[in-house]
């Protein structure tokens, strides 16, 4: 498989954040009436449901799709990885606060600017009651080197020059310039440990409903019934007794339709679920079956500058649209408005570490874009732009495709410009994120972007010159100075003051245009309690902590 191959592959795992962000942020409402004003809804953060009086023997939960794949090295969305997180673990873990802690790797060391040494957890065994070795953390690690493979986390790998055991329990990263990113990445699925003798059994088949996975998890994967549901099972040998698994089994449903999801919560056919439909919140809230609560999330909604060759690709014209739209209105309209209008592309949640200056820096006094016609009018005659045409391609996958599509068109033609909207399937959508070609003709299209790891340079890394999900071309060469200085940079709080720089520069260049961010939202039934409501259930075994009410 050539390398172009392999990109493209990841990448197109990489479409999956936007499909699912959608559902997350809103699924089947309606638009509302101009002249109305939708109430602020109350809600507030919660970062620990109440702890469960015991165990239970099992519990269901639902989700929005039966995953792409259990393979972590193609687990890339939100429905591959809220199964993965309770099966396989990584080399660190990251937790529901986003702060990273030992995982796999009982500690580690950076004892030169490219060389990470983890040091391997001893007593750890897979499912199948086999020790975890260095050898097992050399051959999971690899894989995403290997083009045949077409690791969608390959980004993350990009630098590393090699892999080696250098001790009985020690592996050794090397990589070909500093590079503080990749150790950030180890709490995620680019740093998930699988069997080295089950990747060399399984081979295609790993990962899928037929093949199956044999990790080191809190629950074991007993099965996938392809188009129904998995089955969690608790595993007896885990290693972590702060992290053994409270329920006995877990079955996944996989529930494609909003509605049969909301009314198998409100019915209490199954216990719990993420990423609510916001239009079914106020109904969760008050069917008297349990309780929807709000937590951490790194996804921001954007529009994406896909072509700068057109009308887009001067900046007076991206500036317009950002005052053309009405932003808080979409956010009313489209989630219900769980969540605020932002100027930046990056949630404060993924800025851990940093130092106060630098979210001062970050976040303070960033352009606002204000809702006003007249002076957007003008920039737009400005750059002569008047009368030209923006295509803003969309696809029918959830209410807030729709309401941000019509919403950008609007903001353009008052403006002067000409919007046409382009509806594609949701599976040419996807192309998008994944084929150049994909994208002739399109000068917006929507996502919501989330981070995986505590670090807003996972989000300005991709915005790089010639990076591959740089999905417009844009560049600038102080804006990739920066990253590249910030990356090559251990400290968190000195990478941070450099980031924040780069954050200013996208605030003001606008390659993306920000929209809004919102909560990730959960809901538990009355028979149980237990997690931790973030968007870290990607990765952190969430379901282990869920028992009885």
């Amino acid at each position: 498989m050539s390398t172009t191959r392999r990109t493209a592959r990841r990448l197109s795992a990489a479409a999956g954040i936007a499909v699912a962000g959608a559902l997350a942020l809103a699924a089947c409402s309606a638009p509302a009436a101009d002249d109305e004003k939708t109430p602020a809804p109350e809600w507030e953060l919660t970062a620990q449901t109440d702890a469960p009086s015991g165990d239970i023997d099992s519990f269901t939960w639902v989700s929005y799709s039966e995953p792409y794949s259990l393979d972590y090295a193609y687990a890339f969305d939100y429905s591959d990885n809220q199964v993965l997180s309770n099966v396989c673990e990584s080399l660190l873990r990251l937790n529901p606060d986003y702060t990273l802690t030992p995982g796999l790797a009982e500690a580690y060391e950076h004892p030169t600017p490219d060389t990470w040494v983890y040091m391997i957890r001893q007593g750890v065994t897979f499912h199948d009651g086999t020790p975890l070795t260095a050898d097992d953390v050399v051959a999971s690690m690899s894989r995403h080197l290997d083009p045949e493979v077409g690791s969608s986390w390959y980004s993350v790998y990009q630098n590393v020059a090699s892999i080696e055991k250098t001790g009985d329990r020690q592996v050794t990263v090397t990589m070909t310039q500093p590079n503080s990113q990749f150790n950030l990445a180890m709490g995620g699925s680019a740093g998930v440990i699988e069997s080295a003798a089950t990747l060399a059994e399984k081979g295609a088949d790993y990962g899928n409903s037929t093949g199956l996975v044999n990790c080191t998890g809190p629950f074991e994967l007993t099965a996938w019934k392809s188009g129904e549901s998995v089955t969690l099972k608790r595993y007896d040998g885990y290693w972590d007794d702060t992290l053994r698994a409270k329920a006995g089994e877990v079955d996944i449903l996989f529930m494609t339709d909003s509605n049969a999801r909301v009314n198998a919560l409100k019915s209490g056919e199954v216990d719990g679920g993420w990423m609510i439909p916001t239009d079914a919140i106020a109904q969760l809230q008050d069917s008297g079956k349990g309780e929807v609560y709000f937590g951490l999330n790194t996804a921001v909604g954007s529009l994406i500058v896909s072509d700068l060759e057109g009308p887009l690709g001067d900046l007076r014209v991206r500036q317009a649209l950002m005052m053309a739209m009405d932003r808080q209105g979409m956010l009313d309209t489209a989630a219900k408005g769980y969540g605020e209008v932002t100027n930046a592309l990056t949630t404060e949640s993924v800025w851990v570490g940093a130092s106060d200056a630098a979210m001062t820096a970050a976040f303070d006094g960033l352009q606002e874009y204000d809702h006003d016609l007249d002076a957007a009018k003008k920039l737009v005659d400005e750059a002569g732009a008047a009368g030209e045409e923006i295509v803003i391609t969309t696809a029918p996958i959830g209410n807030d495709f729709a309401v941000i599509s019509q919403g950008a068109a609007a903001a353009a033609q008052s403006i002067g410009l000409k919007a046409k909207i382009e509806t594609v399937s949701p599976s040419a959508y996807t192309a998008l994120f994944s084929d150049p070609s994909a994208r002739e003709g399109t000068d917006l299209f929507y996502t919501s972007w989330y981070l995986s790891s505590p670090d807003p340079l996972e989000m300005y890394s991709v915005l790089r010159t010639g990076e591959f999900s740089n999905y417009g071309n844009w560049s600038d060469p102080d804006f990739d100075a920066l990253v590249n200085e910030a990356v090559a940079i251990d400290d968190p709080a000195a990478r941070s003051d450099v980031t924040a720089k780069a954050q200013r520069i996208t605030n003001e260049q606008l390659p993306w245009l920000p929209l809004f961010e919102g909560p990730m939202t959960v809901f538990l039934g009355d028979r149980v309690t237990g997690v931790a409501p973030s968007v870290a259930m990607l990765y952190y075994p969430w379901a282990a902590t869920i028992g009885a009410r």
